[in-house]
């Protein structure tokens, strides 16, 4: 019965901090808890001043990040052009960081994959 209790115990303390890490980083609080990599963001910008191509735009929003155009050429992911003005860009924290302090990004979030569980539907 003891080691049941103890078992649950540190169960409960390892979904507190995980808890506590995910509430902290999804408010903008701190650090995000895991270490420090490449992630793909979904990035809203104000809209182009006339007649440039969306995707050059972007372009040159991400070269200013990241150091370089070829290296934006490789870190954009996808081009938004219909449902919103962004892109998807594979960015580290510290570029994640520059992104979000620059005048014409409105909105950075990260690409979460959904999906959809049935167990009736199996399919």
């Amino acid at each position: 019965m003891r080691c049941a209790t103890a078992a649950v115990s540190i169960a409960f303390a390892v979904l507190a901090v995980a808890a506590a890490c995910t509430d902290a980083t999804a408010a903008g609080r701190g650090k995000p808890c895991a270490p420090a990599s490449r992630g793909v963001y979904i990035v809203t910008v104000k809209p182009s001043a006339g007649g440039v191509d969306s995707r050059t735009y972007y372009i040159s929003i991400l070269a200013a990040v990241v150091g370089s155009k070829e290296k934006a050429v490789e870190a954009l992911v996808y081009s938004y052009t219909t449902a919103l003005t962004g892109f998807a860009a594979k960015l580290t924290p510290a570029q994640l960081a520059v992104l979000r302090k620059r005048p014409d990004v409105l909105q950075v979030l990260p690409d979460v994959k959904y999906s959809l569980h049935d167990r009736d539907n199996l399919n």
